[in-house]
C-alpha cells in the first residue's frame, strides 16, 4: 500500500476543518433548491397552470435537531467525565437551571414537566432536560466522545414561525442551548483535571531519557516525601539533600542510618521529574515549585486526616465495645447482603 504524499496528509489533517464548513453552509436556501429540484421530477397535485398562478408548496420545520460532538483523545477519561457530568448536574431540570440553558423565563404558567432523566441503556447513561415540548439529551457517544443534541418539536416555544425561512433563528437557540449548557458543566471538568494529576503522580514518569519512580498514595515514604516538601515551601534559600533526609527519617521514625544518601538521591530525582520541585541554578539546593506545594499539601493532609482516621472505624471494635456510626453502618451492611445471600442460596 503506498504512503500518502504530504499533499494527502494535509488534506487529512483539514477534513474536519473543511466537513465543519460544509456543515455551516447548509442553510435554508440549499434546503429549498434541494426540494424543489426533487419537486419538478416527481408527481404531485398541481398543475402547470398551478404553478404559473403562484401556488406551490412551503416548506415547514416540524422539528429541528442540533447537535454537538467532542471525541476525546482518551475515551476512557471521557466516560469517567461524562459520569461526573451526571452526578453532578441531576438538578438540571429544574426551573431556574432550564431558564439558564433555553435563555427563556420560565414560570408558573409555563407548560411542561421540568425534571432531569437519567436513561441508562446497558451501562451507558444518557442526560435528558425538557422545556416545554422541546428537550436536551447528553450521552456518551460510540465509547468515545460526548454528545449534546438540542431538539425542538416546536418552533413557537421560542416565539417563532414553522416556516423555512426560521431556520437561522432555531439554529442560534439549539447551538446556545448546548453552550450554556457545556458551560454550567465546567465543575465537573475542573474534577477530572485532578483525576488526571492524582493518576500521573502515581505512574512513572519520563522527562527526555531521564526516569523517576511512581509517588504513590499511601506509600509511607512516598506520603513523609510530601510532608517534608510542604515543611521547606516556605524556606527562601530551599533545601539540601541532607536537610530533607533529615525530615523524611523523622517522619518515618526511623535511624537516619537506614535511610542512605544514595536513596535521598533518588527521591530527589522522582520529585523533580514529577514536576514538584526544581534545582536552583549552579548549586546542589533544591526548592518547591509551586505545582510541589498544592499537591504537597493536599496528598499529604488528605492522607493524615481524612484516609487513616476514615479507615479506622472499619477495624473490629476494642474490647471497650464502644462503637462508631461508621462501623454500626458498615455492620448493618454486611448483615443484609449476608441475609441476601444466604436467600439466594435457599432458592437455588
Amino acid at each position: 500500500m503506498a504512503l500518502p504524499g504530504h499533499g494527502d496528509v494535509q488534506s487529512v489533517l483539514l477534513l474536519p476543518q473543511r466537513l465543519q464548513e460544509i456543515l455551516d453552509a447548509l442553510d435554508e436556501k440549499k434546503i429549498s433548491d434541494l426540494f424543489r429540484k426533487w419537486l419538478a421530477r416527481l408527481p404531485h397535485p398541481f398543475t402547470q397552470e398551478d404553478v404559473e398562478a403562484g401556488y406551490q408548496y412551503q416548506l415547514s420545520i416540524l422539528q429541528a435537531e442540533f447537535s454537538l460532538t467532542q471525541v476525546f483523545d482518551r475515551p476512557l477519561a471521557g466516560r469517567h467525565f461524562f459520569e461526573e457530568v451526571v452526578r453532578e448536574n441531576l438538578d438540571l431540570g429544574r426551573p431556574d437551571k432550564v431558564s439558564l440553558i433555553f435563555g427563556k423565563p420560565v414560570t408558573k404558567r409555563t407548560p411542561g414537566k421540568f425534571r432531569t432523566r437519567i436513561i441508562t441503556q446497558g451501562v451507558i447513561p444518557s442526560l435528558h432536560v425538557s422545556y416545554k415540548n422541546s428537550k436536551i439529551k447528553q450521552y456518551f457517544k460510540e465509547g468515545r466522545a460526548l454528545r449534546t443534541e438540542t431538539t425542538i418539536n416546536d418552533t413557537r416555544d421560542f416565539g417563532i414561525g414553522k416556516l423555512l425561512r426560521n431556520l437561522p433563528a432555531l439554529r442560534r437557540i439549539g447551538f446556545s442551548a448546548n453552550r450554556r449548557l457545556l458551560d454550567v458543566q465546567k465543575l465537573s471538568h475542573d474534577c477530572m483535571t485532578g483525576e488526571d494529576e492524582f493518576q500521573e503522580l502515581n505512574r512513572t514518569v519520563e522527562v527526555g531519557n531521564q526516569r523517576g519512580g511512581a509517588l504513590k498514595f499511601g506509600d509511607a515514604r512516598a506520603m513523609a516525601l510530601m510532608n517534608a516538601i510542604a515543611l521547606f515551601s516556605t524556606v527562601p534559600q530551599g533545601f539540601s539533600n541532607a536537610s530533607l533526609r533529615e525530615q523524611v527519617c523523622l517522619l518515618l521514625t526511623q535511624d537516619p542510618g537506614t535511610y542512605k544518601p544514595n536513596q535521598m538521591t533518588y527521591d530527589l530525582r522522582r520529585l523533580r521529574l514529577h514536576g514538584l520541585i526544581h534545582r536552583v541554578p549552579g548549586s546542589w539546593r533544591y526548592r518547591v515549585t509551586p505545582r510541589g506545594i498544592r499537591i504537597g499539601l493536599f496528598v499529604s493532609k488528605v492522607y493524615a486526616r481524612i484516609l487513616r482516621p476514615g479507615l479506622s472505624p472499619l477495624i473490629p471494635p476494642l474490647p471497650t465495645g464502644r462503637h462508631s456510626p461508621l462501623h454500626s453502618a458498615l455492620r448493618q451492611l454486611t448483615v443484609a447482603v449476608d441475609s441476601i445471600v444466604e436467600e439466594a442460596r435457599l432458592a437455588a
